[in-house]
């Protein structure tokens, strides 16, 4: 993929992994549209890169997804990335969660629904450009589950399965599916201070810019890699060494 020229829209981008990769595709030479829940946040992000466009969003909304698409193909009828990256990563035990399933709901209409909706909603568009993109963020924790995030995880492996079926299904069309799958990384995502252990965010967003550039299906960083690449029994090993820690 050529990284100037293109024009791009990315879900959470106002900070973390989202906001990394939006600086790179900019610095590259594109063109980048950020959406988020908070005003604040984007309008941070836009006063360090003003050719920033923003749109406020929760794409946890069916309504606000169909809203956040129908403005981008009057705004932006060049798109031709969609870069599902937006995600929230709840700690509960399953046996906590009792009636209270509104946050829960969330975390997987964030996850999973968003990409899926987003994607259908964009599809149009994207097939009239002569090349295209729909890069989808998952996680190590969608080969090696987490039992500390038995939901995220479940999301993450549903977006894993989701993305190899509709590369098949684009495979004889412009539009390439790319899956980006990050390992912990250094960012906010679940809480201030939980992967202060994760790969430093800069690196992780080189890594995976480069992956792109020279055309990888599916991008991985770190012990991702590991995980994406690991045989079933190694997956067994790894899952319990992993959640034995927690």
């Amino acid at each position: 993929m050529n990284l100037a020229g293109n024009t791009i829209l990315i879900t959470g981008g106002a900070s973390g992994i989202g906001f990394a990769l939006a600086e790179r595709f900019i610095q590259a030479g594109s063109n980048v549209i950020i959406c988020g829940r908070r005003e604040d946040k984007l309008q941070e992000a836009k006063k360090q890169y003003p050719g920033l466009h923003t749109k406020v969003c929760d794409v946890a909304n069916p309504s606000e997804r169909v809203a956040l698409a129908k403005w981008v193909k009057q705004e932006f009828p060049k798109l031709n990335v969609l870069l599902n990256n937006a995600g929230i990563q709840r700690r509960v035990p399953i046996a906590e969660i009792g009636e209270e399933w509104q946050e829960h709901q969330q975390e997987v209409a964030i996850n999973l629904e968003a990409p899926i909706h987003l994607s259908a909603l964009l599809l149009p568009l994207l097939q009239q450009q002569q090349e295209a993109y729909i890069m989808n963020v998952t996680s190590g924790l969608a080969f090696v589950p987490g039992s500390f995030a038995a939901i995220y995880s479940a999301t993450k492996a549903a977006m894993h399965s989701f993305t190899m079926s509709l590369r098949h299904q684009l495979s004889k069309t412009s539009i390439k599916v790319i899956e980006i799958v990050p390992p912990a990384v250094n960012t906010d995502l679940g809480g201030a201070g939980l992967h202060t252990f994760g790969a430093p965010l800069h690196d992780f967003a080189d890594a995976i810019v480069q992956g792109i550039s020279y055309g990888e299906q599916e991008i991985g960083y770190g012990t991702s890699n590991r995980n994406r690449k690991a045989s079933r029994e190694e997956i067994d090993q790894l899952f319990q060494e992993m959640n034995s820690r927690f």
